[in-house]
């Protein structure tokens, strides 16, 4: 539910090479197929609405939809992260400091988020919360951004992705990041989702600092 879509993210559109027109069709559909599925979420609830509903009101067959997304989970959620978050990290300094680099890279997705579409993303976090299968789709799909994740960190460190100590210390990230997710949908979505993530690496970096009551 920390979103980034393959449209947008915080690189300049000047930074990187037009799509195809095939990729840029593919985009488009994409983008139709979901604000189909929000459209309907927020008039009828999650539950109530269907792959078909989604299909007509975005104008494409049932069978498109599935091409692009596996199960009615993966339209409301931005299975793009993942990628694009290893990208933005590649595409840091390479003597700038990996916590510097991730919390760059996240606070202006987050921030592009909420300029763009701050309905959707108050949306998905609370479809997340309220939602046992998005729920489990959610934790599904930031595993495997743990696991880019790990890439990213192995490659700016040298360290083997495999190991322990690189394994739980993204795996904490990535539980962090949930848990913003969470507290975020819970408090009804009132805080700034950036100031919240911001906190959240301030404690998986110095510690939350607790004490016996």
């Amino acid at each position: 539910m920390i979103p980034m879509t393959a449209a947008h993210s915080p690189h300049s559109p000047a930074d990187r090479p037009r799509p195809g027109l095939r990729e840029r069709k593919k985009i488009k559909t994409r983008a139709a197929i979901r604000a189909a599925a929000y459209a309907l979420v927020r008039e009828q609830g999650y539950d109530a609405t269907t792959v078909e509903q989604i299909a007509e009101r975005a104008e494409v067959s049932p069978s498109t939809v599935f091409r692009y997304f596996p199960a009615k989970e993966d339209i409301v959620l931005t299975d793009e992260y993942g990628p694009l978050l290893l990208e933005e990290l590649r595409a840091r300094p390479a003597d700038e400091p990996w916590t510097d680099s991730l919390r760059h890279v996240v606070r202006e997705s987050l921030e592009l988020s909420e300029r763009e579409d701050p309905e959707a993303l108050r949306l998905r976090a609370r479809l997340g919360f309220q939602v046992p299968a998005v729920r489990s789709r959610y934790f599904e799909s930031m595993t495997e951004t743990g696991r880019l994740l790990r890439r990213a960190l192995a490659e700016r460190t040298g360290r083997d992705p495999e190991s322990l100590e690189v394994r739980v210390g993204v795996m904490a990230l990535i539980g962090g990041m949930m848990e913003v997710s969470m507290y975020w949908a819970e408090h009804g979505c009132e805080d700034r989702l950036p100031d919240l993530m911001e906190r959240a690496l301030d404690v998986m970096e110095d510690g939350p600092h607790l004490t016996n009551p």
